[in-house]
């Protein structure tokens, strides 16, 4: 079935869970063997209601986002429709947490057309849509970001007409009066629309720590400002981090500018977010929050706080952190990213359980066999990659230097399990008398040499050791599934890629000895040194 290599692509049927079908083959040559199939995304034109549209009569097109509760988005879609009805009749929102004015717009979602109104919810919506939560404002946000990218690629799949976000819970115990929530002239009014001024006062007496002021950091930070955290009488938060800034941090952690490279983090983002909101009492640190840190965050430290906020990015500090917030009975936020993905957890004493309490499952790793001989994704090719560059470029030299400066290496080597300590000091012995270059010219031939072991010879023993008509105990092919057939490769010193690898790995093999690289790609002199 050779005439299936660079086909159009063709829409399956799925038959079973291993099984599908790629429609009629009649035309095609008989199956040998082997074949992978990928997965072609095709373009899908989406088709969207105009806003004025999806006010008339129900809308069935929401996007969930909380499974608990389902039917909040039909009924806040009312709710919004009731909002607009009020507006047009009264030229204003409706008065923050005022009964009349939230039984006249429960009226007017009533004469909306939907059955089964959830009016306890609609009342509560009247009470707080005059309001603005700087939490819900960031959620947003990152989500309209989201879908910027979106229209700007075209390579996914867009919300679909109406996203709903709600955290009416927060409200559950608080139910304010009418006079606590007048606005009073102040940068938090709409927040006091919702919460009241009481609670915003206890918020602006918060004594807060955040630990780390990275990616998670920053937006703590700037989330915590904005709602007026430590910004009040008594309050205060305070801002711990070692590390400086770097060019690479520039892309996610936006309290800080390209004149800020290499000056402290902490320091740079209190005065990033102090320009924000000038009220807020931030204190700056430069420590790493650990065992040799325990003078400055002593126990007058810790029991003078409200709580503490985690933006970490190894478990060591996490698990450390909420050791000592569980012997200070602190509570403690939580958080991690990955990518577009995120993680909260919320540790409250005496109600929740803490975060050492539980651990992840193992990340799932790739075999090494895998890796060194079957190969079958880009992610393989991936982490091979890695793995050689971390192998030749990063451990090697680390245990060359370790060798030269440690008494005790070799010692701590021997004890190493299995076969670690045989391969420790051969790689030892490879970067300090084998393969040690005294020139540019040594690079070159040593990325030769190398270029050579990791696309030919390696692949050529593969081969010898697994022939490609090989076939298994059950006749099956041996190549045949996941197991992809290898071909090695014949040097060519006329391919641009070729050369390319040869002049990236001997200079990188310069910088580990430091002998002087060859930074203007000399093609021709690598060449010749090749001949």
């Amino acid at each position: 079935m050779t005439e299936l290599n660079h086909c159009e692509p063709r829409r399956i049927t799925v038959l079973g869970p291993y099984t599908f079908s790629i429609g009629d083959t009649s035309s095609c040559s008989p199956y040998v063997r082997g074949g992978i199939a990928t997965q072609v995304k095709m373009p899908k034109s989406i088709k969207f209601r105009a806003f004025t549209d999806t006010q008339q009569g129900p809308l069935e097109n929401f996007i969930f986002f909380d499974y608990g509760k389902f039917d909040h988005p039909r009924q806040i879609h009312v709710a919004f429709k009731a909002l607009h009805e009020f507006l047009a009749k009264h030229q204003r929102m409706p008065t923050p947490w005022n009964d009349a004015d939230a039984k006249t717009f429960l009226e007017l979602a009533k004469q909306q057309g939907e059955d089964d109104l959830n009016e306890s919810l609609l009342m509560t919506f009247a009470k707080v849509c005059s309001g603005d939560l700087n939490p819900i404002n960031a959620s947003i946000g990152g989500i309209i970001a989201q879908e910027v990218m979106k229209a700007c690629t075209g390579k996914f799949t867009p919300i679909y007409q109406y996203l709903y976000i709600d955290a009416l819970e927060c409200l559950t115990n608080l139910n304010p009066t009418e006079e606590d929530c007048k606005p009073i002239g102040s940068r938090y009014d709409r927040q006091i629309a919702v919460l009241g001024k009481t609670f915003q006062d206890k918020l602006g007496s918060l004594r807060y720590f955040i630990v780390g002021s990275g990616a998670i950091g920053c937006e703590l930070l700037k989330n915590f400002a904005m709602s007026g955290i430590g910004a009040g009488e008594g309050g205060k938060v305070v801002l711990t981090d070692m590390d400086l800034i770097e060019k690479s941090n520039l892309n996610r952690q936006f309290l800080f500018r390209p004149h800020d490279v290499q000056k402290p983090k902490s320091g740079t983002a209190a005065v990033a977010v102090k320009r924000m909101n000038p009220n807020v009492n931030v204190v700056a640190h430069e420590n790493r929050v650990g065992v040799e840190t325990e003078h400055v965050y002593d126990d007058k430290f810790f029991n003078e706080l409200d709580g503490i906020a985690n933006a970490l990015d190894n478990v060591d500090a996490r698990s450390y952190v909420d050791r000592r917030c569980v012997y200070y009975r602190k509570p403690l936020i939580e958080s991690g990213t990955l990518g577009t993905m995120g993680n909260i957890q919320v540790i409250v004493p005496y109600l929740t359980e803490s975060y050492n309490s539980s651990q992840d499952p193992p990340e799932k790793s790739i075999p090494i066999c895998t890796l060194k001989n079957f190969p079958n994704a880009i992610e393989h090719t991936l982490q091979w990659a890695r793995d050689i560059f971390e192998g030749v470029f990063k451990q090697a030299a680390e245990n060359a230097s370790q060798y030269i400066s440690d008494p005790s290496f070799i010692e701590r080597v021997i004890k190493l399990p299995g076969l670690q300590p045989l391969e420790t000091l051969e790689s030892v012995k490879a970067a300090l008398v084998d393969d040690k270059p005294h020139s540019f010219h040594d690079c070159v031939k040593w990325a030769r040499f190398h270029w050579q072991e990791q696309y030919s010879n390696q692949i050529q023993q593969l081969l010898f050791n697994f022939p490609a008509e090989q076939t298994t105990s059950s006749g099956e092919p041996f190549w045949s599934g996941p197991k992809r057939c290898p071909s090695p490769l014949v040097f060519d010193p006329n391919d641009s890629l070729h050369l390319s690898y040869i002049y990236a790995a001997a200079n990188l093999k310069a910088e580990m000895y430091g002998i002087p690289q060859e930074r203007n790609k000399d093609v021709l002199e690598i060449y010749k040194i090749l001949k």
